[in-house]
């Protein structure tokens, strides 16, 4: 199973998500440019010494990403979603891409992928934060695929 972050730019959601990859076993993705140095302390103080348990894979562009795993399924978790999270058969290599938390992913991103996501929540609330999406979504993609160990 792979988490996907596109462009993300608050260090604090990266640093746990990775911790969270590092402790469900995920493939952690990060695609460029952050919004912030991975040395940054803010990162540094959440990620703690998660960051050498994950195995972190970053690529220079969204082009690199989709060139090297066009033929894994791709699917967005996004507020724009019509299908919930929970109605879907997640696949033990799917990728679950997460967009920025200021601003997603681009429409031609949305455009893109036939597979789009979300948790449903109360209709006066924006959105939960990334981690604790990636966390809800992880834990049933892991579940489905018999991977929670």
């Amino acid at each position: 199973m792979h988490i996907v972050l596109y462009k993300p730019d608050i260090p604090q959601n990266t640093a746990a998500i990775i911790r969270l990859s590092a402790c469900l076993n995920l493939k952690m993705h990060i695609i460029e440019p952050c919004g912030f140095n991975l040395n940054d302390t803010r990162f540094k103080r959440v990620v703690m010494d998660y960051k050498g348990l994950s195995k972190i894979i970053r690529h220079e562009d969204f082009d690199e990403f989709l060139k090297k795993y066009k033929k894994n399924r791709i699917v967005l978790m996004t507020t724009k979603a019509k299908k919930l999270y929970h109605k879907f058969k997640f696949k033990k290599n799917d990728m679950l891409l997460f967009g920025r938390e200021s601003s997603g992913v681009p429409e031609e991103l949305h455009k893109m992928f036939k597979n789009k996501l979300k948790v449903p929540m109360n209709k006066k609330t924006r959105s939960l934060n990334i981690a604790i999406s990636v966390a809800i979504i992880a834990s049933e993609a892991l579940r489905q695929n018999n991977l929670l160990k």
